[in-house]
Formats: C-alpha cells, sequence, structure tokens
C-alpha cells in the first residue's frame, strides 16, 4: 500500500456494495416466501375447526394441554379462529408482493428499493424495541440488530448516493 492511501470502508466498492444489496434482496426475498408458505397454510385451515385440530395434534403427541407450551398452542389456535381470513388474505397478499418488489429492486441496486427497504425496516424497529423490552432474548434482540443493520445500511447507501449527487452538481 502506498503512502497516504487509505482503504475504503467495507461495503464502500462497487462489489461490496452489490454483495451487500443482494444479500438483503435474498433476506426479502426468503420473507416473502414465509409469508407466502403461511398464507397458503392459512387458507388449508379456512374450512377446518382450528381448536380441533390442535387438541387433536396435543393428542397425537401425548401432549398435556395444561401445560405451558401446549396451553400457548390451544390459545394461539383460538385466536386464529377468531380472525376473518377472507379479510387478512388481501394485506398478506400486499405485504408479500411488497416482499418480492423490495427484492427485485435492491437486486437490480434501484434507488427506490433502497428507500423502500430502508423506510419500511424502520417501521419495525419501535415494535421491535417493544418486544425487547416485554420479552428479553437472544432472538428478539439479534432480530433488531439485524433489522437495524439493514436500514443502517440502506439509510447509509442513500445518504452517501445523495452526497455524490450533490457533488455532481456542483462541477
Amino acid at each position: 500500500m502506498t503512502p497516504g492511501k487509505t482503504i475504503p470502508p467495507a461495503g464502500a466498492t462497487p462489489a461490496g456494495r452489490r454483495r451487500a444489496l443482494r444479500a438483503i434482496a435474498v433476506f426479502e426475498a426468503a420473507k416473502g416466501l414465509a409469508a407466502l408458505a403461511a398464507g397458503i397454510g392459512l387458507l388449508e385451515l379456512l374450512h377446518h375447526d382450528i381448536h380441533r385440530l390442535a387438541v387433536a395434534l396435543l393428542w397425537r403427541f401425548h401432549l398435556d394441554p395444561a401445560r405451558p407450551y401446549p396451553t400457548l398452542l390451544l390459545h394461539y389456535a383460538d385466536l386464529l379462529s377468531a380472525i376473518d381470513l377472507r379479510t387478512l388474505a388481501p394485506v398478506a397478499l400486499a405485504y408479500i408482493a411488497v416482499r418480492f418488489l423490495e427484492a427485485w429492486g435492491l437486486w437490480k441496486e434501484k434507488t427506490w428499493a433502497e428507500w423502500l427497504g430502508a423506510l419500511s425496516g424502520a417501521l419495525y424497529v419501535p415494535l421491535e424495541v417493544a418486544h425487547l423490552a416485554h420479552r428479553p432474548g437472544a432472538i428478539n434482540a439479534g432480530v433488531l440488530l439485524l433489522n437495524l443493520g439493514v436500514v443502517g445500511f440502506l439509510a447509509f447507501q442513500l445518504w452517501m448516493r445523495r452526497g455524490r449527487q450533490g457533488r455532481a452538481n456542483k462541477v
């Protein structure tokens, strides 16, 4: 290395930036696929008694319904039974579409996708902080840190682009 030269920060090179954006794109596409799988699973339950299915599952695995985790399963089965899945379906489809659109845009290095990713990720931060405060744990902390990393990276990219455009306009 020649004197006076500095090593650029990680992700500052075009190849490093591209790798980071593509990693985030894959992560967003995975979230979209997970939501799609969950939606298909919920649609399969549309015409079934979910509480009865949960009880049958507990009996199948010889689990005591009075224990904490089986009780939690029954609680969520009752909550799921109360939800009108026909109302939830359009919301789920919109979420899935946004995740896939964001993933495609990030893969193609589109500025609008960086904005979408930074803003949509930032919306979750207060919820994740509240969830971590309510239920502290390594997984909840990891989810928050991962989201903060993604939002921070995308915001930094947007800030750097704005600085480059400002310098280009002055020339």
